[in-house]
């Protein structure tokens, strides 16, 4: 039987953001909900490589997420929406 891979979540963050320890909050309380069926990687935009990959991807301000390499999130969005958007997945 193959094994299903788990979907891949990039958050994009600073560490001066307050948004973004807020939003890393959120995902860290909501995600264990889902058990295996995501990942979560965090991506740091102040780096070399950071600002490269955001200025490719159109991201111009942080906290932003994406699920499957698409932008789906440029903010911090209600725990709420988080949930249904997660669950639409």
């Amino acid at each position: 039987m193959k094994e299903k891979k788990a979907i891949e979540i990039e958050m994009f963050y600073t560490l001066i953001c307050p948004s973004c320890k807020i939003m890393k909050r959120m995902l860290d309380e909501v995600l264990p909900d889902f058990g295996d069926k995501f990942t979560l990687k965090t991506s740091l935009a102040g780096t070399p490589m950071g600002m490269i990959r955001t200025m490719k991807l159109g991201i111009y301000a942080v906290p932003a997420l994406l699920i499957e390499k698409k932008i789906v999130f440029k903010s911090v969005p209600t725990k709420e929406e988080l949930i249904n958007k997660l669950n639409s997945y």
